[in-house]
């Protein structure tokens, strides 16, 4: 029986990134990464003085360091990377799938979930990444494509929060929308340009699980991703001014999702 057209694209994605590693910068995404048991490590290149900050993560992780002169450190990065002399190559995070993380399992809060339609920006992603671990959400969801991947720039900013928060990437968001649909999740998009103000649609729907869907800065949710959402619900603000960049929206609009009771 042949495959569809969608199984194969996606094996292919999965194949090309298990080939991939991602090198991860500075002191704090590097220590967060040496003592996640789940990540595997293949090469930790460190300054001196980087290694004397870093020296009880290495020991734990079983690592041998590589030393390098900060004036010409030796891992493979961009110049305008700020490493403080340190830089890990690791293999990607597998979280498995999404029924695994956000369907199954899960502690007694309800479950949150946050889905990213085309933010590519991996400082806004690792921001987000920071605020879904602080409110406990099960997951944030990106796409395989036209979001942004595991990258050093995204670790840094997230500033570990990438070893201990579930960053999922899908083929097909729109797809995924439905899955959690039809386990019991209301999903609702951010819209600033909606007639519901997202802490009265919270407060209405008491603890049931909530996906929460963002869109790039700018365009916003693409109207297809508009269609699948159960309600388009915008946060309130003062005066004429009501934009937030998308990691603070994220924040936010997550905190009114604990909050809510």
């Amino acid at each position: 029986m042949k495959k569809p057209k969608w199984v194969v694209e996606k094996e292919r994605g999965e194949k090309r990134e298990a080939k991939e590693t991602v090198w991860l910068f500075g002191l704090h995404a590097v220590r967060d990464a040496l003592l996640n048991p789940k990540r595997k490590k293949l090469r930790l290149v460190v300054t001196l003085n980087a290694l004397g900050k870093l020296q009880d993560a290495v020991t734990e992780a079983g690592i041998e360091p590589e030393m390098s002169d900060p004036r010409k450190f030796a891992a493979p990065l961009d110049p305008q990377s700020v490493h403080q002399g340190a830089a890990l190559e690791v293999m990607p995070l597998d979280w498995g799938s999404v029924d695994e993380v956000c369907i199954g399992g899960g502690d007694e809060r309800p479950a949150r979930v946050l889905l990213l339609d085309r933010v590519t920006d991996p400082h806004n992603v690792g921001a987000i990444l920071r605020s879904a671990e602080v409110f406990g959400a099960r997951a944030v969801i990106g796409t395989k494509h036209h979001s942004a991947p595991e990258t050093g720039a995204l670790a840094k900013t997230a500033s570990g929060a990438l070893e201990r928060q579930p960053y999922l990437r899908v083929v097909n968001l729109g797809r995924t929308m439905e899955q959690l649909k039809k386990a019991g999740y209301y999903v609702i998009g951010l819209d600033g340009e909606a007639d519901v103000v997202i802490e009265a649609e919270l407060e209405a729907i008491g603890t049931r699980p909530v996906a929460l869907v963002l869109g790039a800065e700018g365009p916003g949710l693409r109207e297809k991703t508009k269609e699948l959402c159960d309600v388009l619900a915008k946060i309130e603000y003062a005066a004429a001014f009501g934009s937030l960049n998308v990691s603070n929206a994220a924040a936010v609009s997550l905190y009114a999702a604990t909050r809510a009771k």
